[in-house]
């Protein structure tokens, strides 16, 4: 039991290191207003408590994987999502 509430608030962390880290993206005038609204629905996606912090991750992920492919996407902007993406793919379900 301690085990997994320790993965669950590792877990959680990460998740808010993600936020803050997409916040940068999502704060920036630099980055195209359409590539902020999903930024900031991702953000979303990641606080919905409802569902598990697997869920959240995955969900997540695939929003910000899918604006990563965009032309427009600024070289900053792109690698600090791919940040954020690479810290949420450690978060794991925990049994």
């Amino acid at each position: 039991m301690i085990m997994s509430d320790d993965k669950q608030k590792e877990n959680e962390e990460k998740i808010v290191k993600s936020i803050a880290v997409l916040q940068s993206v999502a704060d920036s005038n630099i980055t195209p207003r359409n590539i902020r609204k999903i930024v900031k629905e991702s953000m979303v996606m990641l606080q919905d408590k409802p569902l598990s912090q697997g869920v959240r991750a995955a969900n997540a992920i695939s929003m910000l994987d899918e604006i990563s492919q965009d032309p427009n996407m600024p070289s900053y902007a792109r690698v600090t999502i791919w940040n954020a993406v690479s810290t949420l793919e450690s978060v794991r379900e925990v049994v």
